[in-house]
C-alpha cells in the first residue's frame, strides 16, 4: 500500500498537508513544525504498546520526507502523486532514528543559551508583535504564550507592543490599551503562584539548575498554562533544531 493509501486509512485523508493540519502554501518551517507537533503525539515513547500509534509515527516519517524533499515535494504539489521508488521512501529506514536527528534532545543548557540570545533580539520583538496581533492584545494569552517569558518580562514585552502602537505598525487593541489594573493582579498572583509550585517541585525532585530532569518539570508547568499543544518546548525543539533534513540511514528497518 502506498503512502498517500496509508495516510487515508490512518488520517482519514490521502492529503499530506491535511494530515499535518496546515495548507499547501505552508513554508519549509511551517511544515517542520507541524510534523514535530504532530509525530510527537504518536512517539513510540509516549506510546510503547500501541502498534498503531507506531504505524502513524513511521507513516508521518514518510510523509515528512516528501514534503522536506524539493524534488518529491514539486511532484505531489503538481501532480498529487508520490514517487514510491524514490530513496526517501524505501522501506529499509528507520524512521525513529529520522526524527532522533531532525529534533534532537533539548537539554536546560540549550534552554538557558537560547534564552541569552534570544531576550532582547528582534526575533522576539517580531514574535511578540504577533502573538499581540494573534490574541488581539489580551495579555494573560500573550504571556502564557511568549518563549522565554517570566513575570519579569511582561513590561519590556507591553513597552515593545506599545512601541509598535505608537508608530502605527499595529492596532491598538482595546484588551490591551484598556487592562484593567484587576487583570494585571490575577496575572501576577497566578505567576507567583506558579513559581513557587515550580520550586517546590524542584525541591521535591531534588534537583539542581543543570540538571536535565528539570526540563520535564518545565514542560508540565507550562502544560498547566496553555490547553493547546504550542508549549515552550516543543516550539524550542522544532523551531532551533537542525535547519536541514538528513537522509534516514539505509540498513535498519523501522521499528514495528
Amino acid at each position: 500500500m502506498g503512502l498517500l493509501e496509508r495516510c487515508q486509512e490512518l488520517f482519514k485523508t490521502s492529503n499530506l498537508y491535511e494530515v499535518l493540519g496546515i495548507n499547501k502554501e505552508a513554508t519549509e518551517a511551517e511544515i517542520r513544525r507541524s510534523y514535530y507537533k504532530v509525530s510527537l503525539k504518536v512517539h513510540p515513547d509516549r506510546a510503547p504498546d500501541d502498534p498503531l500509534a507506531t504505524e502513524k509515527f513511521q507513516v508521518l516519517g514518510k510523509l515528512y520526507a516528501v514534503l522536506s524533499d524539493k524534488e518529491q515535494k514539486a511532484i505531489y504539489d503538481e501532480q498529487g502523486v508520490v514517487d514510491e521508488e524514490s530513496d526517501v521512501l524505501k522501506q529499509d529506514r528507520c524512521w525513529e532514528d529520522y526524527w532522533r536527528l531532525l529534533f534532537p534532545k533539548i537539554t536546560v543548557q540549550d534552554i538557558l543559551e537560547f534564552e541569552k540570545t534570544y531576550k532582547g533580539s528582534d526575533e522576539e520583538r517580531q514574535d511578540v508583535i504577533k502573538l499581540y496581533l494573534q490574541h488581539e492584545g489580551d495579555m494573560d494569552a500573550i504571556t502564557a504564550s511568549a518563549l522565554c517569558c517570566s513575570q519579569e518580562d511582561e513590561p519590556r514585552l507591553c513597552s515593545m507592543i506599545q512601541d509598535a502602537i505608537d508608530s502605527g505598525e499595529v492596532t491598538a487593541f482595546p484588551a490591551f490599551t484598556h487592562e484593567t489594573e484587576k487583570k494585571k493582579r490575577a496575572r501576577r498572583k497566578r505567576a507567583d503562584r506558579e513559581r513557587q509550585e515550580a520550586e517546590e517541585m524542584q525541591k521535591k525532585m531534588g534537583l539542581d539548575d543543570q540538571d536535565d530532569s528539570l526540563v520535564m518539570m518545565l514542560k508540565q508547568r507550562q502544560q498547566s498554562r496553555e490547553q493547546n499543544f504550542n508549549s515552550f518546548l516543543s516550539d524550542l525543539e522544532a523551531k532551533y533544531s537542525k535547519k536541514s533534513a538528513p537522509k534516514p540511514q539505509k540498513g535498519k528497518k523501522a521499528k514495528k
